[in-house]
């Protein structure tokens, strides 16, 4: 159980975990039903979610800086808390992408990217969650697991997808836009990889 002056640390790595999961479902929504005229608007609101969880952060550090006990070591802390951004701030790249790259069509392999890392975030809130108990949880380590599954599969399908592409697309600026777009997609899952890569090393320094 964890003490009462950890529950600020794994309380603000949960709001973290649980922004990007919100920027994920939103990129997922953006993406299963595509308009092109509204990416600006679909913009703005992933931003107050980065910036959200930006403050998150930033709350963290502030009282990283000044803390006399934390609930394991400030180094894995700062870490831990930079990954978590990390995702979300790969989230709202792929939608800038979409924008500025100009994608005017939405490509089926893309929508089961998005799905892989959607459930890759949704893995890692449940996995946060059991962060304050990292000690005696029974199921944190299938949460890794399951993180680490979701990145393979989604390494998979970006060398097929890639592959599509390059071999299939004729426009030469969206093979571009594409190239992009995967490859910021890919990311998501490796950044979601690396948080559970953090926790699991923090389970086993401290264990």
């Amino acid at each position: 159980m964890a003490r009462k002056n950890d529950a600020f640390y794994f309380d603000g790595f949960r709001d973290s975990a649980e922004h990007a999961l919100r920027a994920a479902r939103l990129l997922s929504e953006v993406m299963h039903d595509y308009d092109p005229s509204r990416l600006r608007e679909r913009m703005d609101e992933m931003h107050h979610i980065e910036q959200a969880a930006d403050e998150v952060r930033h709350r963290l550090m502030d009282e990283l800086v000044t803390a006399f006990i934390t609930p394991f070591e400030r180094e894995d802390i700062a870490q831990l808390s930079s990954t978590l951004d990390d995702v979300t701030d790969r989230i709202e790249g792929v939608l800038l992408r979409l924008y500025y790259d100009n994608v005017t069509d939405m490509r089926p392999d893309a929508l089961q990217l998005v799905d892989m890392m959607t459930r890759s975030c949704e893995r890692m809130v449940r996995l946060i969650e059991e962060l304050p108990r990292f000690k005696h949880s029974r199921t944190l380590r299938e949460h890794v697991f399951e993180i680490n599954k979701t990145e393979e599969d989604a390494d998979r399908l970006f060398v097929e997808a890639m592959r599509a592409l390059h071999t299939g697309c004729d426009d030469p600026l969206q093979v571009f836009a594409w190239h992009e777009v995967y490859a910021h997609l890919e990311r998501c899952t490796d950044d979601c990889e690396h948080v559970a890569d953090v926790v699991d090393g923090v389970v086993m320094k401290n264990s």
